[in-house]
């Protein structure tokens, strides 16, 4: 049975990295992939947000649109939220743009980053996805899975609670690849290895995640929450 599927993401290529290689591989199978970006992921690599290069934040949306059409995805919106400033921002404002999303798309499934990570904007995504999915009469999700990001998660070195403890393992032996394009078409956001956010990292990262569930390459979540019947 098909299900609708929303992937919020704090940054343009969150998604990719959380969980690209899963949303291609259902998309492929005929779930429909909705993508839900919350901020714009530029100003705050300048010294002042006002000084941030003209045009970057559109160019970034711009290569996040042609990345959700290589992932399959129906659609891509963008909330634009200030760059690693989530948390100057009224958690009820997150909650309430996820929220319209939510009933947008009326998903069953939602994929979003874990609430330990080191960058802020991921843990105020997390707990802001956590509240507009609150099991009530009138939400239909259901399965609630949490993401880890390179060059974020792992970077927390677990010093910050919860840790990531994958239960969920995604056989993505087939769309890897195309997880790693993705990541390549962002123009400004790959880095060379032996960055967490390179190709070859992803793919051994995939490796390693494969071996403990038996797998040759896999994504791993943190099931949050699996509400049946």
């Amino acid at each position: 049975m098909h299900k609708t599927v929303l992937i919020v993401a704090a940054h343009p290529d969150d998604e990719v990295l959380g969980c690209g290689a899963t949303a291609a591989r259902r998309a492929a199978a005929g779930d429909a992939v909705h993508i839900a970006i919350l901020g714009e992921g530029v100003t705050s690599r300048a010294g002042h947000p006002e000084d941030a290069e003209r045009g970057a934040v559109s160019a970034l949306e711009d290569d996040a649109r042609a990345v959700a059409g290589m992932l399959g995805a129906k659609s891509v919106v963008f909330g634009r939220l200030p760059d690693n400033r989530f948390d100057t921002v009224p958690l009820l404002d997150v909650i309430q743009r996820v929220e319209g999303w939510v009933r947008e798309v009326d998903p069953e499934v939602v994929y979003t980053h874990h609430g330990g990570d080191l960058n802020v904007d991921h843990r105020v995504a997390f707990q802001a996805v956590l509240t507009a999915t609150r099991p009530t009469p009138r939400c239909r999700v259901r399965e609630v899975y949490a993401f880890e990001v390179a060059s974020s998660t792992e970077w927390a070195f677990q010093q910050l609670t919860p840790t990531f403890r994958a239960n969920v393992f995604e056989d993505v032996t087939g769309t890897i690849e195309l997880k790693v394009q993705c990541l390549e078409r962002y123009r400004e956001e790959h880095r060379p290895f032996p960055h967490p956010r390179s190709g070859e990292a992803l793919r051994a990262n995939a490796r390693r995640w494969g071996s403990v569930a038996g797998l040759l390459y896999a994504e791993a979540f943190e099931l949050v929450r699996d509400v049946r019947g």
